[in-house]
């Protein structure tokens, strides 16, 4: 009974540091022997739970390849949400609506929160998103952008936030990732975007919380008024085409 104590144990602070964002979907584990030591246990408690984690889906483990964290991990929201989407494409600005609730309460938990750990990872998301400007699949630019918004969550401390936000992302890449990428190949479109979250990374860097809801909130505002352009746009073309067909 106690070894399954300890085990059961060992998989809930596991389980709490995949929630947290401190392993990430992909990630593979450390090697049992350096993880057990870390966490400070024996390696057939770490066994037996990471067998328990593989059981509920959370790790994966490959043949002669080391444990991952399973990719695709989501909210159980996200399924019938994908379907309403589908039925009904307007309700995508549903989820761009609730975001601005969101997203402006964890910039201010960033900022009163976010510790120096936290503060590197957001810098490090904020130089990869403007390093993917231009290059390659503009789908890999709207990622870094998520990654970098999920960063900001991250640093707020929320784990119920995280988990609604990553459901939301989730929502976003699949619904409307046609509009995404022509969002990231508008010239007009970079250079806001990119000094909005230069400010946004600022005032959470600078732990000034008021600020950094109100960044948040200016930047999806014109998030959404772009992406309300774009569709306006391609309603405009199919109607025309149509008048000529």
């Amino acid at each position: 009974m106690e070894q399954q104590r300890i085990s059961d144990q060992i998989a809930e602070s596991l389980m709490a540091k995949i929630a947290e964002g401190e392993l990430k979907p992909g990630e593979r584990l450390p090697a049992e022997r350096a993880l057990a030591s870390r966490l400070g246990v024996s390696r057939p408690s770490l066994r037996e739970a990471i067998q328990k984690l593989n059981s509920k889906g959370l790790l994966e483990t490959r043949r002669g390849g080391g444990t991952y964290i399973r990719e695709g991990i989501e909210p159980s929201f996200v399924d019938p949400l994908l379907a309403i989407l589908k039925e009904l494409p307007e309700s995508r600005f549903d989820v761009l609506e609730i975001r601005h609730a969101l997203e402006g309460s964890a910039a201010y938990y960033a900022a009163l929160r976010s510790s120096e750990s936290d503060k590197a990872n957001i810098r490090r998301k904020f130089e990869t998103m403007i390093g993917k400007h231009g290059i390659g699949d503009p789908m890999d630019e709207a990622r870094a952008d998520a990654e970098f918004h999920l960063s900001i969550v991250e640093a707020s401390h929320n784990l119920v936030l995280l988990h609604v936000m990553r459901g939301l992302f989730t929502l976003l890449m699949s619904s409307i990732s046609h509009n995404l990428e022509k969002l990231y190949t508008l010239p007009r479109v970079f250079q806001p975007l990119s000094n909005q979250h230069r400010r946004l990374m600022e005032a959470v860097l600078e732990g000034d919380p008021e600020r950094a809801r109100q960044a948040a909130q200016a930047h999806l505002t014109f998030v959404e008024e772009s992406l309300q352009q774009i569709f306006r746009q391609l309603a405009s073309n199919r109607e025309h085409l149509r008048e000529l067909n």
